[in-house]
């Protein structure tokens, strides 16, 4: 570079009123080299598809100002360059557009909370935990075949997800809640017989009827006790733990089995990018008692807001696709731009809240154990959230998106490392558009 060079910061491109952020896929140069006008020098993605950022000018890179992976606002910069292109001095970045949404308003809309246990120190907790997440391992490289545009570490990167699990052949969603109850069960130090009901939240239910609960409560050898399904979507393992403390405060039970279970693999259409890669199987169960042996639960908020009906949905129940389906659509959908905007300042909104009806302070929290909806979704929200990223417990890495059994699965990989009194915020965002949150002292 000549005397005339000069540095300056460079911004993405706005590509449309309802994106505020976007993810960095890849950088196509490093810290030092130079780069012609129009050359791809970065590959970005917003909620709606993949695109290429091109130099606007000749130049060269001063410092990257942002690492492959993280989420960026449009209004602040990605890099630092240096150029003699003059007509870059008045060049003017692109504005940052407050977003609109044409037919969910985001702000209006967001999941309040709509129904709040104010009850603290009532003696309700979390006995035991179990789950269980079948077998088979699926990688990326084996979903990428069909998609020659992509590869697995793409995405890795836009959906924070390097595998899954999924059932085998002839499992069903019993199957799998069944050795996740034997496994909480065990963990509570209870017998079997000790269990007063049986809350089980799925979507994908072994039959219409009967329930799934009643199935597994057969399963268990559990005759003559209170069984029953709920359908919250990914909120619903918090929505039955909120049930079962119901049932515990009004002396119905002492001692409240609740189950999250979801086998979505055989509901995914393979030429749909925005679902087929990222829900996994399994299930989740914690035992839910009253006592204060176990694990302390402080506050439960629950909501749902009708207006996100379908950013999230599928037209046929069950957990596999029925013959002659014609007239349908069998497929779990996702509307990905209004959804990520929807689920990004919701879990936001549901951590800060419940920390504020716990009493506590951002800092004072040892983890946050959302569901395993997306890593760019709960990234953006933890920015949004108060607490800080590292403070955020995923393992979407490996067991992909499971839907209402996440919660209970992240808790049966972390609850060795947990310390008395540890404050855990559980929370979620699902289908509906649902949503809860719930604090814990370990």
């Amino acid at each position: 570079m000549n005397d005339k060079a000069f540095q300056m910061s460079l911004y993405l491109p706005i590509q449309g009123l309802t994106e505020t952020v976007v993810t960095v896929v890849e950088w196509q140069v490093a810290e030092g080299d130079h780069f012609e006008k129009n050359q791809v020098i970065m590959l970005y993605e917003t909620a709606k598809a993949l695109y290429d950022f091109e130099a606007p000018c000749a130049g060269k890179v001063v410092k990257l100002l942002r690492p492959a992976g993280e989420i960026v606002p449009y209004n602040e910069p990605i890099m630092e360059i240096e150029t003699t292109d003059s007509g870059m001095k008045n060049w003017i970045p692109p504005a940052f557009t407050e977003p609109v949404e044409a037919d969910v308003d985001v702000e209006e809309s967001m999941v309040s909370p709509a129904v709040t246990n104010e009850v603290v120190n009532d003696g309700t907790t979390i006995l035991g935990i179990g789950g269980y997440l079948p077998s088979r391992v699926v990688t990326n490289e084996e979903l990428v075949v069909g998609f020659p545009e992509i590869n697995a570490d793409y995405i890795y990167q836009v959906s924070g997800i390097r595998e899954r699990r999924w059932a085998a052949n002839g499992e069903k969603p019993s199957d799998m809640a069944y050795k996740a109850s034997i496994d909480a069960i065990r963990d509570a130090g209870i017998p079997k017989e000790d269990i007063d009901a049986i809350i089980l939240s799925t979507t994908t239910p072994d039959f219409a009827m009967p329930s799934t609960a009643c199935i597994l409560q057969n399963r268990l050898g559990l005759r003559g006790i209170p069984a029953f399904d709920l359908n919250a979507a990914c909120s619903g393992w918090l929505y039955a733990v909120s049930m079962a403390r119901g049932m515990i405060l009004s002396g119905l039970a002492k001692n409240v089995l609740t189950v999250g279970v979801d086998l979505q693999s055989r509901l995914l259409d393979k030429s749909d990018r925005s679902t087929y890669f990222i829900f996994g199987d399994g299930a989740g169960a914690a035992v839910i008692s009253s006592g204060t042996s176990g694990h302390l639960i402080r506050r439960i908020i629950l909501g749902a807001d009708s207006k996100g009906l379908r950013m999230a949905r599928r037209e046929e129940p069950g957990y596999c696709i029925s013959e002659g389906c014609e007239d349908f659509d069998p497929w779990i959908r996702l509307e990905g731009p209004a959804l990520f905007r929807f689920a990004t300042e919701s879990f936001a909104k549901l951590i800060r809240d419940v920390i504020i009806k716990s009493g506590w302070k951002p800092a004072e929290t040892r983890w946050v154990i959302p569901h395993q909806a997306n890593g760019r979704i709960l990234k953006a929200a933890a920015k949004q959230s108060g607490v800080s990223f590292d403070r955020f417990y995923l393992n979407i890495e490996t067991v992909g998106n499971t839907s209402s059994a996440s919660i209970p699965l992240a808790l049966v990989e972390i609850k060795n490392s947990l310390k008395p009194v540890d404050k855990l915020i559980l929370c979620s965002v699902g289908a509906g558009v649902t949503s809860a949150a719930i604090s814990v002292e370990w």
